[in-house]
Formats: structure tokens, sequence, C-alpha cells
């Protein structure tokens, strides 16, 4: 770079004042008195918990929570009621004196901070309504547990400590909510042509996360902000009217008890068919022969290992499909009103599954299950829940919401504060699922230049954001859409698939089944993929400058090979500077400098060797990058001629 810069000097001298104008000014996105864009990130230390590299250290620990549950749904009064016995797993190196509970269902109330605020936010509550969770019981060897209610949160006081590095504790709750008629979001009940829909979720208190960064994860749930949740094994037993079927996160361990014979003859059939095979047929709803003869309720026995968290949904009017992938049985449950569209939900859903498992990780689970009900669109272990109409609608959402099983099911993120590390890499590998549904498109959802406008928004913030203080706007724009781009930007134009999919495989490797930071991502990138992006994580992550790159001057003395071109940045971000070049003899040539050329000023001159004079420069000619002022990347000799010609008038 030295030499670069050498010689940038000699060029200044030659060209003389009259061409070099003064340095260009910018909108500096975030003050940097001390750094500049190329500065090393400010990340935490890294330890034996969380190394140099990116990767789970030899110290690292994680905490596990196992639930065995029992619950019931009483569809008439919409009332669950529940009891499950929880055993805590303290994996980290410091004895425990009290633990947090997640009691969601408490966002209802009308005293809530979600209830409070919910006409200011993207939550959209309304009508709070509701006691959240009434606890009947709460009990550790038949002793009753001391324990204090917080918004959304209860803090239980324990007996003793709960000893370190291998400690565990039990205890027992039971509980009963009713299914608010007004949901914001996530879960609900919808009313379709021939009956109802049941989608239960965030319906059992579960221990809050302690982890190495935080401790005690005790941030109140106002809708926005998802979750950061233990892994665990889970074993849940749901009892539900006899003509209702049930699909849930987990292996189905009773069928034989809840299906017809002939339904666990299709179901056998479908386990080993790429085809879609029909489990429960629209002519079969409301049959009592589609149902297991009998009396009274039947309760389904679920087993998932591995999993956050665990969700549901029943209803008397589905159909029921499925069909397989590997080892993994694919199914759809929906009304008839979903036809015919949804007929096509389980292929979409083995189509989404099977394109993440070859580019990324195999998909981990044996189940996966999408539920056409009330919810828009919202994710949990082996089950989704999408409210799609159309053939976009409904693969769009499907392939957006099983993707999480990926980010954050199988690699744990904060979702609470690092809404990107799962909305936004969900987005970005969305948009090459897209494609395997659809055929190439002419334009990626991710595509950044499409995506540049976006950057000039007067109320940006950093991608690095709480996502509970985001207007609706904003999350999507930045949790999803910006952190989408900027990883299809880095993939396609600064790494390149190879060096990318690399880096980006490891990362998730490293990292299933546990619970990264994001100064872990941008390690683990950076050492996989062997290059120094801090340039790239700070501008598009921490700031909010936007990409504005120039042609601002050309000098072809006539009579003399060679000519030379004055690059200008003149915004906060960095990029590598591609541009093309058309000759007067209609010959064209493609540059492409690393972004290392911007390292010690933000105006470079590049020298363009040989006898040819230039006709046209035009930066980004393929629209790889966001560049959000187009109409100065272009510089032709017939407008620099015309600009002569104009001055010279107004002299005369």
């Amino acid at each position: 770079m030295k030499a670069r810069f050498s010689a940038l000097f000699l060029l200044l001298a030659a060209f003389g004042p009259s061409l070099w104008a003064q340095e260009p000014t910018f909108r500096a996105p975030t003050a940097r008195p001390d750094t500049t864009i190329f500065s090393p990130l400010d990340l935490p230390p890294a330890n034996n918990l969380r190394t140099a590299d990116g990767a789970p250290g030899p110290d690292y620990w994680q905490q596990q929570v196992d639930y065995r549950i029992q619950a019931s749904l009483d569809p008439e009064t919409r009332l669950v009621q529940g009891s499950a016995h929880i055993t805590y797993h303290n994996e980290s190196p410091n004895p425990l004196d009290y633990l947090w509970l997640s009691l969601e269902q408490n966002a209802f109330r009308e005293d809530s901070i979600a209830a409070k605020i919910g006409g200011a936010t993207a939550v959209g509550m309304t009508e709070a309504e509701g006691d959240g969770y009434t606890i009947l019981a709460l009990k550790a060897k038949g002793k009753d547990l001391e324990y204090h209610v917080y918004d959304t949160l209860a803090r239980v006081e324990l007996p003793k400590a709960i000893k370190a590095s291998g400690g565990t504790f039990e205890f027992d709750v039971t509980w009963e909510f009713t299914i608010p008629q007004h949901v914001f979001r996530r879960f609900g009940i919808a009313k379709f042509s021939q009956g109802k829909v049941y989608e239960v979720a965030q319906w059992f208190p579960a221990v809050a996360t302690y982890d190495d960064v935080h401790g005690w994860n005790t941030l109140p749930y106002i809708g926005t902000g998802e979750f950061y949740s233990n892994y665990g094994t889970y074993d849940v037993e749901i009892t539900v009217p006899r003509e209702m079927i049930v699909v849930a996160t987990g292996e189905l361990q009773n069928e034989k008890d809840v299906f017809t014979s002939e339904q666990v003859k299709r179901l056998k059939k479908a386990r080993k068919s790429e085809e879609t095979v029909i489990i429960r047929d629209a002519d079969e709803i409301g049959d009592p022969k589609s149902r297991p003869q009998g009396k009274g309720p039947l309760t389904w026995k679920y087993h998932a290992e591995n999993v956050r968290t665990f969700a549901w949904a029943c209803s008397d009017i589905f159909i029921l499909d499925a069909a397989s992938y590997e080892d993994t049985l694919i199914q759809s449950a929906y009304p008839k009103d979903g036809l015919p569209v949804w007929g096509s939900s389980t292929q979409m859903l083995r189509t989404a599954i099977k394109g993440y498992s070859e580019r990324w990780f195999p998909y981990p689970y044996p189940v996966a299950t999408n539920v056409f009900g009330a919810e828009g669109g919202m994710e949990y272990p082996m089950i989704i829940f999408c409210r799609g109409r159309s053939e976009s609608g409904v693969y769009g959402v499907t392939t957006h919401e099983i993707g999480h099983n990926w980010f954050p099911m199988m690699v744990n993120t904060d979702e609470r504060r690092h809404a990107w590390m799962d909305e936004g890499f969900n987005t970005f590998i969305n948009g090459y699922s897209t494609e395997d549904w659809f055929g190439p498109r002419k334009h990626s959802e991710n595509d950044p230049a499409s995506f540049a406008p976006f950057m000039m928004a007067p109320d940006q913030m950093p991608i690095e954001t709480l996502p509970d203080v985001l207007s609706g706007r904003l999350l999507g724009m930045l949790e999803y859409m910006k952190t989408g781009v900027g990883l299809t930007l880095l993939r396609e134009t600064i790494l390149g698939p190879e060096r990318f999919d690399y880096a980006f495989r490891t990362y998730i490797k490293r990292w299933a089944f546990k619970s990264p930071q994001p100064a872990d991502f941008f390690r683990c990138m950076e050492d996989a993929a062997g290059m120094d992006l801090a340039w790239f994580w700070r501008g598009w992550f921490y700031e909010t400058g936007w990409l504005d790159q120039a042609v601002s001057g050309i000098s072809q003395p006539k009579g003399k090979k060679g000519a030379r071109i004055r690059f200008d940045n003149l915004g906060g971000l960095v990029m590598p500077l591609h541009f093309q070049v058309r000759f007067e003899d209609g010959s064209t040539q493609d540059f492409e400098y690393p972004v290392e050329i911007w390292y010690q000023s933000n105006r470079i001159i590049e020298e363009i060797p040989g006898g040819k004079r230039i006709a046209e420069v035009v930066i980004d000619k393929y629209r790889k990058f966001p560049d959000v002022k187009r109409s100065n990347n272009k510089w032709t000799v017939a407008a620099e001629e015309g600009t002569k010609e104009t001055t010279e008038a107004k002299k005369e």
C-alpha cells in the first residue's frame, strides 16, 4: 500500500491544483474520532469460553432444561391447563440461588408492559384481555416454593443453591390460562368455514436463559423481540376432544391410539414417499370413521430432543397429508379453506428443507409440520404456523418459517437482543430457496442495488439495535432486509460463493445447538474466510452510512499514452471498487479493486495503461453494490466536452 500512495502523491503533483479540487465531504454516520472504518472492532476479549477464531472454547457451557408436561385444551372455554415436572441442569461454574421463569402469557394482562405500550409499537395489542397465567402450584419435593411475579417474569426462591458445574434441581408447576380471543402475534384461534383451528405457543412457564454473557436474561416479553431459550428434552402429553387431530413439536409416540388403522398405514407409506400422501382427506372431515372409535378425549404423546421450546396445534377440521425427505416426516395440517394451494404445502416444505440441508447443514429433526391457522407466520421447533393463501404467499412464509429451524432453533441466538442473527440470516437463505420453487429470477429478493434507496431513510438506526425499540417498518428493513442484503453482498461479490459458503457452514457447524453472540459470528467468518471484515461489520451492522462511489475526473492528455481516473467515496460505507472502461474504438475492459484502496483516503486515482482513449467510465456496471446515487457513477467524453462548450459559451 505504501507504493500505491507514494505514486498517488506523484500523480497529484503532476496534474496540479486546477484538476484536483478540495477533498470531498460526506456525512459521517457515527462519530469515530479515534478510529476509521477499517479499525479493528471493539469486541469482547476472546477467552476459553468463546475463542478468538469464533468457536466455542474448551470451557464453553450452557444450561439444559428438561420438561415432562401433561396438558389439555377445552375448545369451548379456550382454557389450557397444564402441569410440568422440570429438571434444571446447571452447567455453569456458578451456584444459583434462584431461578427466573418466563411467563409470556402475562403480556395479555391489562397491566402488562406489552399492553401499556402496545398502541405505540409494532406489537399492535390494542385489546389486552385475560389474567395471563394462573399459577396453581409451584413445588419441589412436595413443598411450596416461594416466587414473585414481575410482569412476564417470576423469580423462584430455591431451598438451597443449585451446585455449579453439574448440579440439578427438579420442581413441579401447575398452571392454566385462557387463550385470548384477540391475539396480537404468534398463536391463536382461527375460524374457517367448517370450524376452528387452535394454535398454541408460549403456553407453559419456562425457565429463563442463564448464560456467560448476561447471567439471567430477564428482558420483559413485549412482543417484538422474540426468544432466547434453553435446549432440552420434552415429553409432552396433550389431551383434546376425540374428533380433533393434533400436530406438535417432536415425534408422535402413540399414533395407533390417536389415528385409525387406515391412517396409520397411510403414515407408514408417507414415511417412504417423496410424493405427498393424504392421511386424512377433505371428504373425511366430520366423518366419525376418520377418528378412532370410542368415547371421551384422546391423549397425544410427543417426544422431542434438543429443542428450545414446544408448540402445537389442533382442530377437528384438519386435512392432514405427508411425505418424506431423508429420514424426516414432512406434513401439513390445514382446513378445506386452504385448498387448492395448501395441497402443495408439503411439497413446498420438502423443497425448502432439501435446499437448506444441501446448501448449509442437514435438517436435524425427525419431523417438520406446516399449519394453516390464525398466525400469519411463526416458527417453532419442527412446527411452523402460516396463513398464506396464494402460491407465492404460502411458499414465501413456509420457506421463511422453516428456515428458522436453522436460525435460531439449531444455532441458538439471542433474538431478544440480536434479531438480525435469526431474522436476517433466515432472510438471506430464503433468497436462494425461493428459486428452488419458482426457478431462477432476474432479481434476487436480497438484491443490493434495489435495496440502496432504503439506506437513505432519515430515521435509520444500526442493525445492531434492540428489536423492541424499533417500529415495525424499521424492524423489517433492518433486521430482515438489510441483513439479508448484506450477507448476499458478502457472498456474491466480496468473498465469492465458495469462500463465503465454507465460512458460513463452518459457523453453523461450530455453533449447532449452542448459543453464539455477534462477536462469535464475526470472528468465525473472518477466520474461516481468511479476510479482515471489520470495515464491513462496522459499516453495515453498527453504523448507518450509505455507499456513494463517484467518478469525479479523468485526465487523458492528447499525444500521451494512458489515462488517469479519479474516484471519490462520498458515503459512510466503503466497498470494493468495480468499474468498466469503454474506449473510443468500442472495446471495453472491466476493473475490480479491493476495498483496501480506501485505506488512507476517500479519493483515489487509478492509471489506465495503453494508448486507447477513453469514451466512458461506469462504476458498478453490473449493479452488484447498493450505491445510492448512480448519476455520479458514469463519466462520458461527450458529457465532458458538452460541459466545456457550455463553460466557454458563458465566458463569451
